[in-house]
Parts: C-alpha cells; structure tokens; sequence
C-alpha cells in the first residue's frame, strides 16, 4: 500500500525587533550620548502552499498505471517527512509539478484541471462552446493549417449562423492559422472569433472573401446520439447509429434507440463512431450488451492496474460482464447480433477502441474506415477527498476540501477483453480502409455518404454505384473535441475506492 504523507503548514517566524542603544560613557562626565540604530526586520521567507501538490502525489503513488516506472512515486522515494515536503515545495505550480514530476514518459493522454466541477459537468456532455465540431490539417510542405467542419451541435451558435459540414477555413481574425498560432487563435480565451473561410475547387483549396463569427456560449449540452434511423435498402433493414461520446446522462435513450431498432425487425447495424473520442466504461458495457446480448455470465472486459494494486482487488471487482439493465434497471433492448460493422477512424478512441474490442471474442466486428487512436487505459476521476480514496463521488460534494479545486485524471489501468487482449496502443487497423475525402465528405446519414454507403453495399452484397477513390483523404492533427476537458478519456468507476493511509 502506498506510502501517504499529511501536510502540515510551515511557519517561519523571523523577526528582530529590539532598539538597540549604544551609551558612550566620557571620561570627563559629558552626557550620556544615546544613537538608536534603525530597527532591521527581516522579510519572513514566503510559505509555499502544497496542498495540491500533496493530494496529486498520494493519489498517483496509489493509483497510476506507471507508478513503479516513475523514480519519483516511488514508496522508498523520500527518506524523512521534511524531503518529502521539500519535494512538495520544489515546483509552486501545480500544473507544472504533475506533468514533470509525476508523469511517465510514454503516458500520453493523462491530465488535471483545476477545476473539478467544470471537468465533472464535461463528462455529463456540458461545456463552453459554440458548437462547432471539426478536424485540423496541413497544407502539404507546409506548416500552414486549415480546418474542414465535421458537424454542428442542435441549439448552439454554430446552428444559427451560415456554415455546414464539409466547409474549409484557412484563418481566424484574419491571421492565417499554422503550427504556432492555432491553438491560441481557435482555442484561446476570447469567447468570439471569426473564421476566414475558404473553398475547393479541382481538389485545391482556395480562400474566400467569406467570413463566419461564432460565439462560445456556457452550458452547452451535446446529445452523443448525433444521428439514429432505419434504413431499408437492397431488401434489408438496417439500423444506424451515429454516436459522437460515451455520456452516461444518454443511456436511457440509447436504450430506447435499440428499442426502436428492435421493434422495427432490424437486421443488421451500422455503428458509427468515426468522431467519438471516448468516454464512460459503463457506457460502452451497456451499448454492446445492446448489440450482442444480455449474458451476465459473458465477460466483457477485465480490468489491470498497477504491479501494487491488482492484489488489493477482489476478482469481482475486476470483471465486468455484459449487462441486461441500465443503472435505472431498464431491461437493455438487444439486436442479439453475431456481426456488426463499425466506422472508425484515428478520431476514434478510448471507450469507442474498448467495444470494439469487448465484442471481438463474441461477434464479427467489421472496421470501415481508418486506423484508430489506441488508447487502451482508462482513467478515474479524483479530487481531494482523502476519505473517499481521493476518488470523485457527485454525492460527496460536501466532502471535498473547499480549499482544493484540483482535479486529476491519471491513467490507471488496462481493460482486458474476454481472451485477455489489451495490447492496441498501435490502434485498430480497418478491415475495410476507407478516408473520408474532404472534397466529398457528404451528408451525416445519407445513403450517399461514402463511408456509411460502404458499410451498406458490405451488407446488402449490392456494389454501389458511386465510386470509392478518395481523392483528398483527411490526414488530421487534431480536432475540436481534442481541446475540450474530456478529450479522449475513457473513464470508469471505481467500485470500493481504496482506503488511503496518513503518515506524518
């Protein structure tokens, strides 16, 4: 078990406060001469407040994936309470000691926010922004950025202006973006920008005179069923799901959506998930008893976390099985599928990587689309609540320390498939490679848009009429969604939060 340290404040106190007097006594009894020197008071050394820094260290020594990778979480790291405070005290920002003192190298999607109600609320789907969602690229040979509209969130500022999928802009504010500038231009604090748009034409893209203002507004929610139908084609009834996040606030109406799905006699499914970067665990338990069954005695993932925590869990806390209810003990609406295709793309991650891969030793998982992230370790949220474990519990708002605002979300463990399979830090490569082509991205849900006319003519047999050839293929370095608080996480619950322990 972790070795956990409790702060005490240090005071110093320095003072010299004493006149001093200095008596010159003259042989010849002249008077006594009396100088007051000028009264020196030190500058008290300045306390340096470690709380923070304090809560993350017993948290990752505990918890993260990597700890017995990182010299510095060691058990054995400090030799007395005071080195252990000095290390506290060497980096005053806590952002800065977390990523630098605390991270192992190759961890690539840990972070903290010094904010935990605004990063809880991000998880619940609720943010600031104008809703509109899209992917980075670079112009070739070039460190110039452009970005191309992927979709618009229903009710929010993007909605109301004159701007669509598949639009291009080259620049914000009039400054052309590049490698330097992007994130401070799109992603900065001013509330209002506006875009410079451009075009294509002949496959080359070409600015416009067009501009587009958008405001970020508070409060946004963002319904992850971003598009749900039945398609009935080539004598099959298809069911397809466009699912943009694992947001457990929408389990309910993913239920009701497999409802419909069911109720309809469809056959086959069509899940696509080309822009869904992650999200809850359970979600993804719960969407893929959906798809292939209701077997509560079928395993779908195992969790692994680190060298010292595995022992501390008892085999049931480990495993996961499929699910047959919701958390509002819902009976789940499954298809019962042996077969499901699913789009998937580099912006695909994290929970989205997980059901493909829970399903893999049950069903046919056919992969349209590109390579995905791989990020196969998830997260917990945690705040400092040293009688939850540090764990974040919504109902134990009163218990967090109100003077500790910080969040962490480390990576702390692996979710194993039923055969014992989480090696996918590569990704997943498609079985069916296909790019989206930003001169033909199409409409969201049309039987012509490429990738999910693909996934059909796979189903029906019947060869589509359009033609495949990508000619301009999305090479993304980023996206919207990568600059929000919960990014590409995939976050669990933590059933019996570990009981820390205090060493002063």
């Amino acid at each position: 078990m972790a070795i956990i340290f409790e702060i005490m404040k240090k005071y110093l106190l320095a003072f010299l406060g004493l006149s001093l007097l200095l008596t010159n006594c003259s042989k010849n009894d002249d008077p006594v001469v009396t100088e007051e020197l000028e009264e020196i008071i030190p500058t008290p050394e300045e306390e340096i407040d470690v709380t923070v820094q304090n809560f993350m260290w017993q948290t990752m020594n505990t918890y993260y994936f990597w700890q017995s990778d990182v010299a510095d979480l060691a058990d054995t790291r400090f030799a007395s309470y005071d080195d252990y405070v000095s290390f506290l005290e060497d980096e005053e920002n806590p952002g800065t000691f977390f990523d630098e003192k605390l991270l192992y190298s190759e961890d690539r999607f840990s972070f903290y926010s010094d904010d935990y109600k605004e990063l809880t609320q991000s998880f619940s789907g609720i943010s600031k922004s104008n809703g509109l969602e899209f992917g980075l690229s670079l112009f070739a040979n070039s460190n110039d950025v452009y970005g191309y509209v992927r979709y618009i969130v229903p009710n929010s500022n993007a909605s109301t202006k004159d701007i669509a999928r598949g639009d291009i802009f080259t620049g914000v504010n009039g400054t052309t973006l590049n490698l330097d500038n992007y994130i401070d231009l799109l992603f900065g604090d001013n509330d209002t920008y506006t875009l410079n748009m451009a075009e294509i034409s002949n496959n080359v893209i070409t600015d416009t005179d067009r501009a587009v203002s958008l405001t970020k507004e508070a409060n946004l929610t963002e319904n992850p069923i971003f598009i749900n139908k039945v398609l009935e084609t080539g004598g099959k009834k298809i069911g397809y799901l466009m699912y943009n996040g694992f947001t457990n606030e929408y389990d309910e109406q993913l239920n009701n959506v497999f409802g419909e799905f069911k109720s309809s006699g469809v056959t086959d499914l069509i899940l696509d998930l080309r822009y869904n970067p992650g999200g809850s665990v359970n979600s993804a338990r719960l969407l893929s008893s959906m798809i292939y069954g209701t077997y509560t005695n079928s395993i779908f993932l195992k969790a692994r976390y680190n060298q010292k925590l595995q022992s501390e869990f008892k085999e049931t806390d480990l495993i996961e099985y499929f699910a047959d209810a919701t958390d509002n003990n819902t009976p789940i609406n499954t298809l019962g599928l042996n077969k499901v295709y699913i789009i998937a793309t580099r912006s695909s991650a994290s929970a989205s990587e997980l059901v493909m891969n829970g399903l893999d030793p049950y069903i046919n998982v056919i992969h349209i689309g590109t390579t995905t992230t791989g990020k196969n370790e998830f997260s917990v949220t945690f705040v400092d609540d040293f009688d939850n474990g540090n764990v974040y519990d919504p109902d134990r708002e009163d218990n967090i320390n109100p003077d500790n605002h910080w969040a962490i979300q480390p990576l702390i463990g692996r979710n194993e498939n039923a055969n014992g399979f989480s090696d996918y830090t590569d990704g997943f490569t498609p079985d069916i490679l296909l790019s989206e082509d930003l001169s033909n991205l199409g409409v969201l849900g049309n039987l012509d848009e490429p990738l999910l006319a693909k996934a059909i003519s796979e189903i029906t047999g019947v060869t589509a009429k359009m033609d495949f050839t990508v000619d301009m293929p999305v090479e993304l370095i980023s996206s919207s969604k990568m600059f929000t608080k919960t990014k590409d996480n995939m976050f669990m619950d933590i059933k019996k939060p570990l009981n820390l322990i205090k060493k002063q």
